[in-house]
């Protein structure tokens, strides 16, 4: 199925990243808001960890959702989930009926939506990407979710300082959020559905009409029922790699402000997330050159940067806010390189019939242990936490340093060739 990258490619790619960037907004509204609570401020622990287990479910739920309606319904029902989401927690916010358990269920509802994103996201662009571009293509698009996570936290602080008023700083920040919603379920009615997963589901007419209208090449036949019988290796070692780079993201770019004896309050957290996502955006561009020539450097080498840089933010902690600032824009870089790689991987590592659904998992796996993790915050501390970061990168780069020697290259390889 090689093909050049047409005009319906840049079409989908628009429309996922659009996708992306909406869930960065959404992951990010509260870590970047809740810090002008008090009263959400100081349960920030529990309302995380609630969040990151309505994460995993939603990508264990609607990651099966995919490969059984499609890529494109899949993303459609997401939407819906965290729009609903997000309209609901403006409305009891308006009405000054946010308590905590208001809070806890609104904001769950809204990750639910936002982890169940992944597995139809990835695979749709997986399976219409011209080989040779198909890195980069889930690397830029999945970037978008820095993008949106730094310009809502920059949102957040704006309009603080506009309004003067917390109430109307953080309606204004989750009305934004609500119009972006709309904007991008728009662009999804016409998002134009994976021909793979036609042929996978005996579709084969719809999908040759739908590869004659677009003017790409028909999809080689694909296995009906495949299952993830002799995948579970695959599964295992990237929800190792990805349950490092998860935790590490979250805990640096997230959770530290909000840990007991971080040295900069939580005060700092929007723009802990700001600066923390600027330099994941900034990451996606230097990885280019790399990605589409060999995925086992890109991972080891993501590993490796990431390594260092969180031994050297545990060593900035407590320095001059700027310093630390500049060696988390570092780190975070190549947590980049880290969530791209594996991205990448399990986008292609999977028959079609059940790519959504092992996306899904993956992602489900490595956010169980990130709620964990979240409980652990309040118990551990910010110093602690810091070295966790260090002991987290080396499991990763285990993981990467494996693959490196047993793994598949799959750099410019046809989905078919590896599953």
């Amino acid at each position: 199925m090689v093909m050049s990258w047409r005009p319906v490619h840049w079409k989908l790619f628009v429309i996922v990243s659009a996708s992306f960037f909406l869930d960065g907004v959404l992951f990010s509204l509260v870590p970047a808001t809740f810090f002008l609570i008090e009263e959400l401020a100081k349960n920030a622990t529990l309302i995380f960890a609630a969040n990151s287990l309505a994460f995993m479910l939603g990508a264990l739920a609607l990651g099966k959702l995919g490969d059984v309606v499609g890529r494109r319904l899949g993303l459609i029902a997401s939407l819906l989930i965290y729009a609903l989401g997000t309209l609901w927690f403006v409305a009891a916010y308006w009405a000054d009926r946010l308590d905590l358990a208001t809070a806890l269920a609104t904001t769950s509802v809204i990750n639910f939506g936002v982890g169940g994103e992944v597995g139809p996201a990835y695979s749709a662009l997986a399976e219409f990407t011209p080989p040779r571009r198909r890195g980069a293509a889930l690397m830029l698009a999945a970037n978008f979710w820095n993008a949106g996570a730094a310009v809502i936290a920059v949102a957040s602080l704006y309009y603080t300082q506009i309004t003067g008023d917390v109430k109307t700083a953080i309606l204004y920040t989750f009305a934004t959020a609500l119009a972006l919603a709309a904007l991008v379920l728009v662009a999804r009615y016409h998002i134009p559905e994976s021909l793979r997963w036609l042929a996978a589901k005996g579709r084969e007419a719809e999908a040759r009409a739908l590869a004659e209208r677009y003017g790409v090449s028909a999809p080689p036949p694909q296995a009906p029922r495949a299952s993830l019988r002799g995948y579970w290796g695959r599964v295992a070692i990237l929800a190792a790699a990805f349950t490092a780079q998860l935790l590490t993201y979250n805990i640096a770019a997230y959770y530290l402000p909000y840990a007991p004896g971080f040295a900069y309050g939580y005060e700092f957290a929007p723009i802990n997330v700001a600066i923390a996502n600027l330099g994941a955006t900034v990451g996606a561009f230097l990885l280019l050159p790399l990605i589409d020539r060999s995925r086992k450097t890109s991972f080891t080498a993501a590993f490796a940067g990431g390594t260092a840089t969180a031994a050297a933010l545990a060593a900035a902690h407590g320095a001059a806010p700027e310093t630390y600032a500049a060696v988390l824009f570092l780190n975070l870089v190549f947590s980049e390189w880290a969530w791209a790689s594996i991205s990448v991987l399990e986008s292609e590592l999977f028959p079609t019939a059940v790519r959504s659904t092992a996306v899904g998992l993956v992602t489900a796996l490595a956010w169980l242990i990130n709620t964990g993790a979240v409980f652990l915050e309040g118990v551990l501390g910010a110093h602690i936490f810091l070295a966790l970061l260090t002991a987290l990168w080396a499991l990763g780069l285990a993981a990467a340093a494996w693959w490196k020697t047993r793994g598949v290259e799959s750099a410019g390889k046809e989905l078919e060739e590896l599953t």
